[in-house]
């Protein structure tokens, strides 16, 4: 059967854990430098803790080095990727080929969206060259997801949920054209957050302050099923920088989803073991949201923006229908809580407040009123009855477990059993009398061994197996004794189990799609210049990270268009606006180009 697995972010242990626990088959995180969010690193020895933890229900864990590494770099990142593989970790997410001239030992490496795999003969190429997996770019419809899915052997991986690159990820130079922060560096100043104005072709400002770049972020619930059939093997939530709470919640909330889409195709099983049991129900609008959809999976559209603000809003709540002294109301039965946080959007930005009481009359009364008029639409950012459940919540994951008692008067054997066959054993080798109520006695020995405690496991059935039929008198704290042995040498030994690998061989003669690199490759270190060289490579440009000026450069491609957000599209007509089109913000300027034959907008810095 084809594994499939739903992939977690984690920006520590304890989210690590939480992801697991949620249904989570494999979590990723970063590890002490060169991952692409700088704010979220990790001690090797977090992270080995957290490979423990995984591999106990059979899941894996990878270490994001999804960062370009520079020359004077390349030695602390073979340590730092040998350690991680070293402390049990089962896969490396990585941007830079170098990587894969370090000679790395065990090393099973997953190319990394920052590679910006959006067409089927580069994710051909990196399958064949040495990535067993590729995570596919955000930005593709359905039919060219298809498509790559179909060119290759490798596995594919997706993004079904969290924030998006509006840039084709890893091209991205915007960041750096404003400073010194890269994007590729994992310090991203998210100028795709800001705002700008636009300016047509003869000045007029037809947007001011305005979100422009800002997109909403991806939710592919929806979807799941057409993933699963086109031969995706892993779904990812995006959001190593996202609390335990987020984790948890959206984790839950794809577990549900992917089980049901399981149930309907039987060659297809999960990744890992354990059964999940929460008590909260998951809501992907009770966590941090941008009210997102599927991006461009069904095809390029407009509505695609947040013009208005680039913060998460939450959940639509309704419109305000009523207005009194201190108090609204709204045209919905939406029931709101005393320390609930709403928003909505008001003089062109959002404004927030916290509700302090709700009476029986329907008056909400918030903490201040600015700007709450007839007619606003009230999003609730915070649900405080929500996150008090999340923080009450009692998420276990365990595993089956079959015990067997057996020995006689002499001494009694317990043998333990999980699903997958693995056996371990505790023994007490003492006198016995016989029990003088057997049946008594029996009943306690199943008691007593069918508590599972703290641990991992819910035991499924004792089985009684004494010799001659004969049953010894054992007392409970023997019992208790014997049953919390098997349970740590089981749990000891399946933590030691690491996931099979797949490790993929890299093909020499295989030939990279291009025979030139432009600096929009970011080649910056030798050792990937020898792996292109390898592959077919004629001439790299300086990587565009190396420049001290990107004026002139393309910044960003983005299947976004600012046109077609605005009804503006030239295929459709055109519209009024007066090319070229630029982007002001303070003292950055950037020309957007549009190729109307690729559906694909350009912001060059100007």
């Amino acid at each position: 059967m084809k594994r499939i697995e739903l992939l977690a972010p984690a920006k520590n242990l304890a989210t690590a854990r939480a992801a697991i626990d949620s249904g989570a088959d494999a979590v990723y995180m970063g590890g002490p430098s060169l991952g692409a969010r700088a704010a979220a690193t990790n001690s090797l020895e977090e992270v080995r803790q957290a490979a423990d933890y995984a591999h106990l229900f059979g899941a894996r864990l990878y270490l994001t080095l999804n960062t370009i590494v520079y020359e004077h770099e390349l030695a602390e990142a073979r340590s730092i990727a040998q350690a991680a593989l070293d402390a049990g970790v089962d896969a490396l997410i990585v941007q830079d080929t170098a990587y894969l001239r370090m000679g790395l030992v065990g090393a099973e490496f997953h190319a990394s969206t920052q590679m910006y795999n959006a067409t089927p003969e580069g994710v051909s190429f990196l399958g064949r060259a040495g990535f067993s997996r590729v995570v596919l770019e955000r930005g593709l419809t359905k039919e060219q997801m298809e498509q790559i899915c179909a060119s290759t052997d490798a596995e594919i991986e997706v993004f079904v949920h969290g924030a998006i690159c509006v840039c084709g990820s890893g091209r991205c130079y915007m960041s750096r054209s404003q400073g010194h922060r890269s994007g590729n560096r994992g310090e991203c100043s998210q100028p795709c957050r800001q705002t700008y104005d636009l300016v047509d072709g003869g000045g007029r400002v037809v947007r001011r302050g305005a979100h422009l770049l800002s997109v909403r972020d991806m939710d592919m619930s929806a979807h799941v099923g057409d993933l699963l059939d086109m031969g995706v093997v892993s779904l990812k939530i995006e959001g190593r920088l996202k609390d335990e709470a987020y984790v948890r919640n959206i984790t839950a909330h794809y577990n549900d989803l992917l089980n049901k889409a399981l149930a309907t195709r039987p060659h297809l099983c999960r990744a890992s073991r354990g059964r999940i049991n929460t008590d909260f129900t998951p809501s992907p609008a009770k966590t941090f949201t941008r009210n997102g959809g599927p991006y461009v999976f069904r095809g390029k559209r407009s509505g695609l923006a947040t013009f208005d603000t680039p913060k998460a809003m939450g959940e639509s709540l309704g419109r305000v229908k009523e207005v009194g002294r201190g108090w609204f109301r709204l045209d919905t039965k939406a029931t709101l809580h005393a320390g609930d946080g709403v928003c909505f959007v008001a003089d062109g930005g959002l404004v927030g407040t916290n509700i302090n009481a709700v009476e029986p009359s329907g008056h909400i009364r918030p903490n201040r009123m600015d700007s709450i008029a007839m007619g606003v639409h009230v999003f609730r950012n915070y649900d405080k009855a929500f996150y008090d459940t999340l923080a009450a919540t009692h998420t276990r994951r365990s595993l089956p477990l079959w015990l067997t008692i057996g020995g006689g008067s002499e001494g009694v054997v317990l043998t333990a059993r999980d699903e997958e066959g693995n056996e371990v054993q505790a023994a007490i080798n003492q006198h016995f009398d016989p029990a003088t109520k057997a049946d008594t006695a029996l009943a306690n020995i199943r008691t007593s061994l069918a508590k599972s405690g703290g641990s991992p496991f819910d035991v499924e059935s004792v089985e009684v197996a004494f010799e001659e039929g004969v049953v010894p008198f054992v007392p409970n704290s023997l019992l208790n004794g014997l049953r919390r042995e098997v349970l740590e040498q089981m749990e000891q030994l399946r933590r030691g189990i690491q996931p099979q690998k797949n490790i993929a061989t890299e093909e020499r003669g295989v030939a990279y799609p291009l025979r030139h690199l432009r600096g929009d490759h970011n080649v910056v270190n030798s050792l990937a210049r020898e792996f292109y060289a390898d592959h077919g490579v004629e001439h790299i440009d300086e990587g565009y990270d190396l420049l001290p000026d990107l004026s002139g450069v393309e910044v960003m491609r983005t299947p976004y268009c600012i046109r077609r957000e605005l009804g503006q599209c030239l295929l459709r007509g055109g519209g009024s606006l007066r090319e070229p089109l630029s982007l002001r913000h303070g003292d950055d300027e950037y020309r957007l180009r549009f190729d109307c034959k690729a559906c694909v907008m350009y912001v060059v810095k100007v």
